[in-house]
């Protein structure tokens, strides 16, 4: 599992996906491989005429093939492993090919700035295996990681979600050399908060002391840890402006069925207000021994 799977699209909004790719690759100690997901709706003759349609179709490809190819030898990497596909569903096919046993991580532009499209939500829903989504609406000198955790779930499959974030996002800020920070939010909500019932300050303060010694083992410095009260995903928004992260860190339990494709999850809405890269681990397969931390 020391491979890195990049997708790569005709329509993305990160145009040098790859080239970032293969950086981040770099950096973890893995090996790029990329994959350009190609399709297109035909219409006219195009739609009526199948000799047209596999004409085009294959000059979609040899178009995409070539782009990507091009990239790779600018950056001193045409050994990096290079295929192309026509594919309508690129989720159901990524998620099929990326599995935990042979890969550490999937890497992917949004699909369009500030937002997500179907596609990303299903591979958010469905991989195997941690999942970047890069962002190309940074914020200006981004360069710290917040990493997302729930401090107060006695649920042992979040526990495990929440070992898993703590030791991609070391294996990240190790390999990027970049400031790792922690974030927890209390969440309350604003109608109690507008009625102030409740003493905020003393919430975090006993929220600190309660988890004094599992902060203690994560070995940050106090400055870099921040306990809010709020709607997780404002407060998540606002801390990841303030410290300009580069890249947050977050787990997603990955509903299935009608449910999950209704509502989503708390991770999912905190999601599409983010302006940062994102490394969304997943709560499938995850053992010590399928994290970055043994690879950097």
């Amino acid at each position: 599992m020391d491979r890195m799977f990049i997708i790569s699209q005709k329509h993305q909004a990160k145009s040098d996906v790859i080239s970032a790719g293969v950086l981040l690759a770099n950096q973890l100690g893995l090996s790029p491989e990329v994959m350009s997901y190609c399709y297109e709706s035909f219409s006219g003759d195009a739609y009526y005429n199948p000799r047209i349609a596999a004409s085009v179709r294959l000059q979609i490809l040899n178009e995409a093939e070539n782009a990507a190819q091009t990239e790779l030898t600018q950056l001193n990497a045409g050994q990096v492993p290079h295929n192309t596909i026509w594919c309508k569903n690129l989720s159901e096919h990524a998620c099929a090919q990326v599995n935990a046993d042979e890969y550490a991580m999937m890497l992917k532009s949004l699909a369009e700035p500030e937002h997500f499209q179907p596609e990303d939500w299903q591979l958010i829903r469905n991989t195997q295996v941690p999942l970047m989504l890069m962002s190309n609406n940074l914020l200006n000198k981004a360069k710290s990681i917040l990493m997302a955790v729930d401090l107060d779930s006695d649920n042992p499959e979040k526990q495990k979600l929440n070992t898993a974030v703590i030791n991609q996002a070391k294996s990240l800020a190790k390999a990027t050399g970049a400031e790792l920070h922690l974030g927890f939010v209390i969440q309350l909500p604003k109608v109690l908060r507008d009625m102030d019932v409740l003493d905020t300050h003393y919430l975090v303060k006993e929220s600190y002391q309660r988890h004094k010694q599992e902060l203690e083992k994560i070995g940050l410095a106090p400055d870099n840890i921040h306990i809010l009260v709020g709607e997780a995903d404002l407060c998540l928004f606002e801390l990841s402006c303030r410290l300009k992260a580069e890249y947050i860190v977050m787990g997603v339990r990955q509903h299935k069925g009608i449910l999950g494709q209704i509502i989503g999850n708390t991770a999912e809405s905190i999601l599409q207000r983010l302006r940062s890269n994102i490394l969304v681990v997943p709560k499938v397969k995850l053992s010590d021994n399928h994290t970055l931390s043994s690879l950097v």
